[in-house]
């Protein structure tokens, strides 16, 4: 992690800011420090966590004046480390939660430290939904900016297609309100281009009608068959018909006989957003490939799609993890996939497959800077590790898996790379829209600012 030995204005701080600014002698600073991947062990000078977008303009003045390196924290789940900083200042948004919902316009404002499931209770109170990511405590504001691949992808888009507004705070400390006719440039930027660009600290939501829908986990024996069979239900199934195929060791779950536990297996997350009795229809096929280990799919209210996290403030994974985009997975994909999975002895690894396609793919490639509309399945691989002695063998499971499963397609989704340098960054801003991000960029952080990110470089003068 670059630092940065720049002394910070702490008295200014203070004084400047009505949150709460914590400091390395302050009790409460190594909780307020940890985010979620154990691998990330950053030691801020100074947490701020704002009151308000006036204090999140006060930060930035003194980062930018004291040239001191500025993170931006909202659920801390940044895999590349980014929601942390060494030596330098961290912008915490986590008391940023006001949720407003308008059930008649079905719109939705929402602070930019609120997460996935506090946005997906509240807006479920009225029978609506808006689609993150799969996991309730990722903030909203990283996923946003970064895309947002979620439950409803297939049906309603990435969570950036229902993007309406959103409030900001650039690096010149100015406060905008962005949509498509005020700072259109700056709104294109935003939808997929991450964090480059200010702080967030409000969206505007569209939010679709989603009352009793069918979903859950299905638990399914991994064979080259029963995967290659579930990618093409996937593909097949009605577009309301959204999941995350997770092929993996099957953890200890008291649903999952335990004769099954560690064995290999197809996790299943399904979602179908919309009726109950198509929904059922619609499950059929994945019932029909094997007998399901598990089946906990069911009539279910769409927040019920987020598992529980107890204990998730004590969770720090260790892990090695790439993202990439392939065209197909027949029986040889498939058993590629059983085949790694096997010979590894991480104590959890996993590829995860999700199909795309849909209302996703209908929108138009240079509409917002996440430019991979037309890739059809996304691959995450992962393996867990035990400490420094173990990453290297693991890392090199993962490449090899990676690999293997390489058909062509360079590009990767922003919000699922981690500290693999510029060609990735480009991987996933590809065909023109890295240097439209980088002429966005030197309009509004020509400093560089905002670059705790996966990060564009502003376009050179001239």
């Amino acid at each position: 992690m670059q630092t940065t030995t720049t002394q910070l204005d702490i008295d200014r701080l203070r004084a400047d800011v009505r949150g709460t600014v914590i400091t390395p002698d302050d009790p409460t600073y190594d909780a307020a420090r940890r985010v979620v991947p154990g691998d990330v062990d950053g030691h801020p000078a100074a947490i701020v966590r704002v009151a308000d977008a006036d204090d999140v303009a006060a930060v930035i003045a003194l980062a930018r004046d004291s040239r001191a390196e500025l993170a931006v924290r909202c659920g801390g789940h940044s895999g590349a480390g980014h929601s942390t900083t060494e030596g330098g200042v961290v912008i915490d948004l986590r008391d940023l939660k006001a949720i407003n919902v308008d059930p008649e316009s079905r719109t939705l404002w929402a602070e930019g430290g609120a997460t996935a499931i506090e946005v997906t209770s509240a807006a479920a109170e009225h029978d609506l939904a808006i689609g993150f990511g799969d996991t309730g405590s990722v903030g909203i504001g990283g996923l946003t900016l970064g895309g947002g691949v979620g439950y409803l992808v297939r049906k309603h888009g990435l969570t950036i297609d229902n993007l309406l507004a959103a409030e900001i705070v650039t690096a010149s400390g100015e406060r905008l309100l962005v949509d498509a006719e005020q700072h259109p440039d700056l709104f294109w930027a935003i939808r997929g281009g991450g964090g480059n660009f200010g702080v967030v600290t409000r969206f505007k939501y569209r939010l679709a009608p989603l009352g009793e829908m069918v979903g859950g986990i299905m638990v399914l024996p991994a064979t080259a068959e029963t995967i290659a069979g579930a990618v093409a239900a996937s593909e097949a199934a009605p577009e309301e018909l959204s999941g995350i195929l997770n092929v993996m060791p099957c953890p200890p779950m008291p649903f999952v006989p335990e004769e099954h536990h560690g064995n290999v297996v197809i996790m299943a997350m399904l979602a179908y957003a919309g009726p109950v009795e198509a929904g059922q229809a619609a499950m059929a096929p994945f019932r029909e490939l094997a007998t399901p280990l598990a089946d906990m799919v069911r009539p279910i209210r769409y927040p019920e799609m987020y598992p529980p996290e107890e204990g998730a403030e004590e969770y720090h994974p260790l892990a090695v993890a790439r993202t990439m985009f392939i065209d197909h997975v027949d029986g040889a994909v498939a058993e590629t996939i059983v085949d790694h999975l096997d010979a590894s002895d991480a104590p959890m690894r996993a590829a995860q497959l999700r199909v795309l396609g849909g209302a996703m793919a209908r929108v138009p490639a240079d509409a917002t800077a996440f430019a991979h509309r037309s890739s059809k399945i996304m691959v995450n691989v992962a393996a867990f590790y035990e400490g420094p002695q173990d990453r290297a063998a693991k890392e090199a499971w993962v490449n090899g898996f990676v690999s293997a499963l390489d058909q062509g397609n360079w590009g990767a989704y922003v919000n699922f790379v981690v500290d693999e340098g510029p060609e990735r960054v480009r991987a996933a801003y590809p065909g023109g829209t890295y240097e439209r991000l980088a002429a966005v960029k030197a309009t509004y952080d020509p400093g560089n600012l905002f670059r705790r990110n996966q990060n564009i470089a502003p376009e050179a003068a001239g």
